[in-house]
C-alpha cells in the first residue's frame, strides 16, 4: 500500500471518525467537579481518562462521576481531554500521535491548578485510557499517581483490529488500511489502535517501528530505567479483565499476558520476560502485594454500579475512610 494511497484514504478516515457508533454505554462533566476542601474530604484527586469513540463530556462518564461522589463523598474529579471541543476530542481517540498525546497530559496535569498541589492523585483508565494512563505514570508522574485502576486496558496490545459490521463499508475499508500498514509511518504516527498493535507473530516489525507500546513495556534491547523506578511509586495497579469481552482481542492483554495467534495458548505475565527481569516494575509490585488481577463479568466496558462502587471503595476513597476494605 502505497503513500500516496493512504493520504487518499484520510477524508474516508475522517468520514469513519464522524460516522463511528456512539461508544458502548458506560454506567458521569468535565470541567473538574467541585474542589472538595480538606474539611469536606480527604480523597485524593481522581482522573479518568475515556476509550476509543468516546469524548471527554460524555454522558455516561458523568454518570460514574456522580456515582463516586454518591459512594464515597466529595471528590476532585478531572476528565482528561485532547480538546476542549468533545467531537475533537472524541475525534482524537482514533487520529493522532499517542506519543504527543501522552505529552499534552502531562502538561495538562502539571500544570492544573488543583491537580498539581495535591500530594497525589488517582488515576481512572477505561479501554485504551487505561494503557494510556500508565504512559503518563511512566513518562511523567507529575502529580504522581497513588492508585492506577485500568478497565479492559490493551497492556500487551491488540492483534486484530475491531471488526466491523458486514454492510459498513467505511469501516471495513479503514480496517483494512490499518491491517494493511500496521507499521507504517503514516499508522504509526496517525492512527492511534495501530500504535499499540501488537502481532506475537511479527515481533521484529513491532519492535522496529512500534511508536508507542514496545516502548512503554520497555520491550527493546535498551530499557528506560525511569519507566520502571515511575510505576514502583505507585500504590496498587489493579487491572480488570472482561470475562466476556470481544471487542479486545486478545482480552487478556488486559492483564500484560500474551496469546498465541495459532494455537490460542495463553503466557500469563509471571511466565514473561518483561516480569521475570522487571522492565517496567510489575514484579516488584507484585511481590509487594500492590498488583492486582481482577475479572468483571461480562463483555468490554459493560460495567455495573456493584463493582464501580467496589472500585471506588478499595482504590480512591482515603484510607482513614475506609479505603482498600473492599474486593479483598
Amino acid at each position: 500500500m502505497t503513500f500516496l494511497y493512504i493520504w487518499a484514504l484520510l477524508p474516508i478516515a475522517l468520514r469513519f471518525v464522524i460516522a463511528l457508533p456512539p461508544p458502548q454505554e458506560l454506567l458521569v462533566s468535565t470541567e473538574s467537579t467541585p474542589v472538595a476542601s480538606s474539611a469536606d474530604s480527604a480523597n485524593l484527586p481522581l482522573v479518568i481518562w475515556h476509550g476509543l469513540g468516546d469524548n471527554y463530556k460524555a454522558e455516561g462518564l458523568q454518570l460514574i462521576g456522580e456515582l463516586l461522589n454518591d459512594t464515597i463523598g466529595n471528590t476532585t474529579i478531572y476528565y482528561i481531554r485532547l480538546d476542549d471541543d468533545p467531537s475533537a476530542d472524541r475525534t482524537a481517540t482514533f487520529l493522532g500521535n499517542v506519543t504527543s498525546q501522552v505529552q499534552k497530559v502531562c502538561d495538562d496535569l502539571a500544570s492544573h491548578p488543583i491537580l498539581s498541589k495535591a500530594p497525589a492523585i488517582n488515576a481512572l483508565g477505561f479501554s485504551q485510557g487505561g494503557q494510556f494512563l500508565r504512559a503518563y505514570v511512566e513518562r511523567c508522574n507529575n502529580p504522581r499517581v497513588e492508585n492506577l485502576v485500568t478497565f479492559g486496558s490493551q497492556h500487551n496490545g491488540i492483534s486484530e483490529f475491531q471488526d466491523c459490521a458486514a454492510n459498513d463499508w467505511l469501516c471495513q475499508t479503514w480496517r483494512g488500511v490499518l491491517k494493511g500498514n500496521a507499521w507504517g509511518s503514516f499508522s504509526q504516527s496517525r492512527l492511534v489502535p495501530a500504535q499499540y498493535y501488537r502481532d506475537p507473530e511479527d515481533l521484529d516489525n513491532y519492535f522496529e517501528y512500534s511508536n508507542f507500546l514496545a516502548d512503554i513495556n520497555n520491550e527493546r534491547k535498551v530499557k528506560n530505567d525511569t519507566y520502571k523506578e515511575n510505576m514502583k511509586k505507585l500504590g496498587r495497579f489493579a487491572m480488570f479483565m472482561f470475562a466476556n469481552d470481544t471487542t479486545v482481542v486478545p482480552k487478556e492483554s488486559a492483564f500484560f499476558s500474551e496469546v498465541n495467534t495459532t494455537s490460542d495458548e495463553v503466557t500469563e505475565l509471571r511466565e514473561r520476560d518483561i516480569y521475570r527481569e522487571d522492565w517496567i516494575g510489575l514484579r516488584f509490585l507484585d511481590e509487594e502485594e500492590r498488583l492486582e488481577f481482577r475479572i468483571a463479568e461480562g463483555g468490554h466496558m459493560q460495567l455495573s454500579d456493584n463493582i464501580l462502587t467496589a472500585v471506588f471503595h478499595r482504590y480512591f476513597k482515603s484510607r482513614n475512610k475506609g479505603g482498600l476494605d473492599c474486593l479483598a
